[in-house]
């Protein structure tokens, strides 16, 4: 899935950021908005790892939300 259609799609795909990362609160989703820097820096601060890693993350969790299988 494009980082467009997830932003497109933010209060659907909430639930499905938080079983990942599930240290993120409600209110920090709700200030990310469906940004990618700002949800890669939000994992950074809330799990203490490096910008790559946070990155590396964010781009496996991306490429597993797969078209089909997301139905808003």
């Amino acid at each position: 899935m494009n980082w467009e259609r997830i932003e497109g799609n933010w209060k659907q795909l909430k639930g499905r950021i938080r079983e990942q990362w599930g240290k993120l609160t409600d209110d920090d989703l709700d200030m990310i908005d469906g940004r990618r820097e700002q949800l890669s820096g939000r994992i950074q601060e809330r799990y203490g790892i490096a910008r790559d890693e946070a990155e590396r993350q964010l781009e496996r969790w991306r490429n597993g939300v797969r078209d089909s299988s997301f139905r808003p």
